[in-house]
């Protein structure tokens, strides 16, 4: 295989790059063989040496050479192309509006540009959005479902974890009419790396550790996302039950979900319709993994990849059926999905840096 030119990579800044989403953002794209990582910022870190607080990146190509730096919008747009969003909701788009009014393209993994709503947006999130004129231009941004508005964005708003593992396994059944999505009742859970970095009483070792509870229960932020998305496919408004869960794992996600089948679908044949249709939307996508009749989703498989895994079976007890997947919440939920999207954006192989 013959090296890339380095002077045709794509140079690329990490904002709030200490993280754990920028943690994997920052591996990522050191190993990227189309980038070229150009600036680290953090306000706690500024000045010191990225070996020097992740030593284990320190042998990476390109890594000696960065340090983190407090974020300045004219230096950025200066050096990068493509920004990478690594920051609370709220504070994103504070970043976000002067580095596309300077002509850099954007990927948030934030909250703050999913939501089309600018009221749902302060129902769900508790303040008003802090750049509303941006969200017309925003898109989505689920590869395998957005993929061609993806390709001409300046504003892509990377999926919440959650939302992920709902939505690429329940979105083709509710464009083909095959489920009944109002009845939808989901229950995800996640390991504590979804909370972020920060010292949370409830996030404590001692407190996770042999520990598995509910929160965010009738209520969670990923609502928002997951019903707008949900009604978008169903062309009509719907609410969903979800709970997600907290376990004592670092990473990884699990979500199981009941939905009663549509007409269409019901009967000895519904479980083929299913299948099928599941099949057909994601035939050669290269990060969704379609499980067959014996196996169902594991944390396992799936962590420190890109990856999803999705599973279906029908209760022929109560005639529901049942969705099940599994994702790294950092990856495919995060870090690896947003570079998934930059991919698609710049042009370059869509697996590029992301076959773990």
């Amino acid at each position: 295989m013959n090296p890339v030119d380095p002077s045709t990579k794509v140079k690329v800044a990490i904002i709030g790059a200490s993280g754990y989403s920028g943690e994997e953002l920052v591996k990522l794209l050191l190993l990227h063989p189309h980038v070229q990582l150009t600036v680290l910022t953090s306000r706690q870190y500024d000045g010191r040496s990225l070996g020097e607080i992740f030593p284990r990146f320190a042998s990476l190509p390109g890594a000696c050479d960065l340090r983190f730096e407090a974020p300045d919008t004219p230096s950025i747009l200066q050096r990068a192309e493509v920004a990478f969003l690594a920051l609370p909701h709220g504070v994103a788009a504070e970043f976000a509006e002067p580095l596309v009014a300077g002509g850099c393209q954007v990927i948030d993994l934030s909250a703050d540009f999913r939501i089309r709503d600018p009221k749902v947006y302060r129902e769900f999130y508790g303040s008003e959005h802090p750049a509303p004129q941006l969200l017309s231009q925003a898109v989505y941004g689920l590869p395998e479902w957005r993929r061609e508005a993806i390709r001409s964005a300046q504003l892509i708003a990377s999926p919440g974890c959650y939302p992920t593992s709902i939505l690429l396994p329940t979105l083709p059944l509710i464009r083909d009419g095959l489920i009944q999505p109002a009845t939808l009742v989901a229950n995800s859970l996640s390991g504590v790396s979804g909370a972020g970095r920060k010292a949370d009483i409830p996030f404590l070792f001692v407190e996770c550790n042999e520990s598995v509870r509910p929160y965010g229960v009738t209520f969670h932020r990923h609502l928002s996302e997951i019903e707008q998305e949900i009604s978008l496919a169903a062309q009509t408004p719907t609410v969903i039950q979800f709970t997600p869960h907290l376990i004592p794992v670092n990473r990884g996600i699990l979500t199981t979900m009941s939905v009663a089948p549509s007409k269409q679908a019901e009967g000895p044949t519904g479980i083929d319709q299913i299948e099928a249709c599941l099949r057909q939307a994601y035939e050669g996508e290269p990060f969704v993994r379609l499980l067959g009749p014996e196996a169902l989703p594991d944390t396992k498989h799936v962590v420190g990849t890109n990856h999803i895994e999705i599973a279906w079976r029908m209760d022929p007890r109560t005639g529901r059926l049942m969705l099940m997947s599994a994702e790294d919440n950092l990856l495919k939920g995060a870090g690896g999905q947003a570079i998934q999207s930059m991919n698609i954006l710049r042009g370059l192989p869509e697996t590029a840096g992301l076959l773990l």
